[in-house]
Parts: structure tokens; C-alpha cells; sequence
């Protein structure tokens, strides 16, 4: 069994017959991000790629602008339990930065990254618009589906998790995580990218659900000129996309897609 899942118990029930058995679920834990000490955020998460979470949530919300800014990212070593080491996320970093400015005053839940903040323009608050000459074929994007869904190992087993990917714009894969979160998946991923030195500004993120304004907001201040998805886009994602630089693509198919901001990217189809 792998950290993404649990095996637990249930109950079948198919018409009059119980029968008692076990499943495997997602795995779903907190995760309290420390900077210097300090609590900086609370988020709900499946374990796994800790680090790379964490160095995408501190990009994505503005903390850092590069892996260099990081001194240390590692699991703390002095928590009463192992169970409460895994949890706890300490990092450390080489610029100074005022906490107080970035601090959630309660959980992130799983299935909404900017649940706990305290004012409205604090969740707004993003990188400078995308101004990027990229762009990439509509056969590239119909094919991105098949891709990322093919690296979903624990999504197989639970039907309980996201998943985010990263793509080229030829459509190869880069990297692909899986989260009870939406949100957790693709900083994940960002997080992945920033650790590895990878450019982002010529890619394409892919995600599994909804496109919600926060994914937007990542995608920003990622510098990741595309998102798509196979799900709906919110109303706030199109707005913000629009005025941000994004190329925002829902409902991609196999055979087609909705291009909602930015279609000017996307080249004709020959």
C-alpha cells in the first residue's frame, strides 16, 4: 500500500445482501507548513512530495520567487510522534520575508486552496500579467487527457484523487502528481519544477477537475502561459485569465475543447 492510499474497512451493500470487506481510499493527513519556526499555513493533502507542495505553495503565494531562496525543506525531527513528524513541513529560508502578510488564520481544506484568507485581496493577490508568444496545437492539447490519466496509479485503485501534470507544448510529459487536492496537485508539480530547475514559461499544465481561480492565480505566478482541464472553468477563472495572461482551456475531449481566454495561443488545426 502506498502513502497515497489507505486499506480500511466497509460495508457492501447490494440490495439485501452486508457483506463486510476492506477498501482502499485516498489518504488524506494535514500538513502544517513552518517557516523559521513559525506556522505559516495548514493544508490538507495526500502525503507524498511534501517538499515539492511545499516549495510550490510558497512560489504560488507569493513567499518566494525561486528555488534559490530556499535554504532547507524537510520534514520536522522532533515532533512526540512519527505520525506528527510526517505532518509538520519545516522550512527555511535565505531572504527575509514578513510571514504576518501570508498567514491563513484557519485550514485549507482539500477541495479549496484559498478557504481560511483573511481578506478577499489577499487571495488575489498574483504575479504580473503572462505576456508569452507560445502556443501550441489543438492535437497537442486532445492528447494530453489520455497522458496524464495514464500516470494515475492511485486514482486506479481509490477513484478518490486529482491529479495535475505538466507537459511541453509537443505534448511530453514532465511530471505528473496526484492529490486529494486540486490545488495540492499542482503545487506539487510547480514545486517539482522549481526544485528541478525546469522552465515553466513553455509549458502547459493539465489538471483532472474543475479550473477554479486559484489554479489561475498558480499558474500566474508559475509564469505557465496554458492551463487545461477536462471539467468546467469557473466564472472568476475566466475573468482572471482573461486579465492575466492565461489561455484557459475547458471541457478538452478528444475531440475538441472550450478555449474560454487566450485563443489566440492555440494554432489552427491542420
Amino acid at each position: 500500500m502506498s502513502e497515497l492510499t489507505a486499506r480500511l474497512p466497509k460495508v457492501k451493500v447490494r440490495g439485501e445482501r452486508r457483506e463486510p470487506t476492506l477498501d482502499v481510499v485516498a489518504h488524506e493527513e494535514p500538513l502544517e507548513l513552518q517557516v523559521h519556526g513559525t506556522s505559516l499555513a495548514v493544508v490538507m493533502r495526500t502525503p507524498g512530495h511534501d517538499e515539492e507542495l511545499g516549495a510550490g505553495f510558497l512560489l504560488t503565494e507569493g513567499v518566494i520567487s525561486a528555488w534559490t531562496e530556499v535554504e532547507s525543506i524537510r520534514h520536522c525531527t522532533t515532533a512526540p510522534t512519527p505520525e506528527a513528524e510526517d505532518n509538520v513541513l519545516q522550512i527555511h529560508l535565505r531572504v527575509p520575508v514578513d510571514l504576518a502578510k501570508f498567514k491563513r488564520h484557519q485550514f485549507a481544506s482539500s477541495s479549496c486552496g484559498v478557504c481560511g484568507k483573511a481578506t478577499l485581496e489577499n487571495a488575489l493577490r498574483t504575479s504580473p500579467p503572462i505576456r508569452s508568444e507560445l502556443t501550441v496545437s489543438p492535437a497537442v492539447l486532445v492528447s494530453l487527457s489520455a497522458k496524464l490519466r495514464a500516470n494515475q496509479p492511485a486514482f486506479d485503485t481509490t477513484g478518490g484523487l486529482h491529479a495535475a501534470g505538466l507537459f511541453t507544448v509537443r505534448g511530453e510529459l514532465l511530471v505528473a502528481r496526484e492529490d486529494v487536492g486540486r490545488h495540492n496537485a499542482v503545487d506539487k508539480v510547480i514545486g517539482w519544477a522549481l526544485h528541478s530547475g525546469t522552465s515553466m514559461s513553455g509549458a502547459v499544465m493539465m489538471v483532472s477537475g474543475r479550473l477554479s481561480f486559484e489554479l489561475v492565480q498558480k499558474c500566474v505566478a508559475a509564469k505557465i502561459p496554458v492551463l487545461a482541464g477536462i471539467s468546467a472553468p469557473t466564472s472568476l477563472a475566466v475573468r482572471m485569465a482573461d486579465a492575466l495572461g492565461v489561455t484557459l482551456v475547458g471541457f478538452l475531449r478528444d475531440d475538441g475543447m472550450n478555449v474560454y481566454a487566450h485563443a489566440e495561443r492555440i494554432t489552427a488545426a491542420t
